[in-house]
């Protein structure tokens, strides 16, 4: 008994295959074409240094739903300095703004940024970082007021007489003036009655003669 060969069913199979590859290859730029095959890309500026942009599709300007792969550069207008390579972040509660983490110096620069996913899109625009000014520092606190104990004299105020000696115990001065008068009598009193002693002497002596 001859059997026959089993080509045909595996060529069938095959030719599935390559219909469902075809049809998904076909329905890929169907559904890009929907949006543009480009991107549109708007450098809109700089906030607080942070370059920001608005990326939507070039044919609708829908928005990018999905992650969008993008570089941005900056170059001085001199060429002196270049930053970059940055890459895009999405702007919290927004669907079209990204900006970068990255901050920018105060200066002009010129700003490119080139997307490469979902599609490629390009743009640049010269933008200017402003010099921000720190901020100001708490005053400094006035002087602290003399103390009391440092303030000078009201006026009129006559400041208390300071004495030349140290004074003595009340009444000194006049205790020794009273001592040395006593002294001074005790003295003449002796004297006067040797004196008078010495009279009362000769005269009896006179008498016994």
């Amino acid at each position: 008994m001859r059997t026959r060969p089993a080509f045909p069913v595996r060529s069938g199979l095959g030719f599935l295959f390559l219909f469902l590859a075809q049809a998904l290859a076909v329905a890929v730029p169907i559904e890009a074409q929907a949006h543009g095959d480009t991107v549109k890309v708007v450098v809109t500026g700089q906030r607080e240094g942070h370059v920001t942009t608005e990326i939507t599709w070039e044919n609708d300007g829908d928005a990018i739903d999905e992650a969008v792969a993008a570089t941005v550069n900056s170059t001085s207008p001199d060429g002196s300095r270049t930053m970059g390579p940055w890459r895009l972040v999405r702007d919290a509660g927004s669907r079209t703004g990204w900006s970068t983490a990255e901050v920018l110096p105060p200066g002009t620069w010129k700003v490119s940024v080139d997307v490469g996913f979902p599609s490629l899109g390009h743009g640049e625009k010269e933008i200017a970082v402003p010099v921000v000014d720190p901020a100001p520092s708490a005053a400094t606190p006035s002087a602290a007021a003399p103390s009391a104990s440092a303030s000078p004299a009201p006026s009129g105020a006559s400041a208390p007489p300071v004495s030349s000696g140290s004074p003595g115990p009340a009444g000194e001065s006049g205790g020794t003036d009273r001592t040395v008068w006593w002294t001074t009598a005790g003295v003449a009193v002796i004297a006067l009655a040797g004196a008078g002693g010495g009279v009362l002497l000769r005269r009896a002596r006179a008498r016994k003669r």
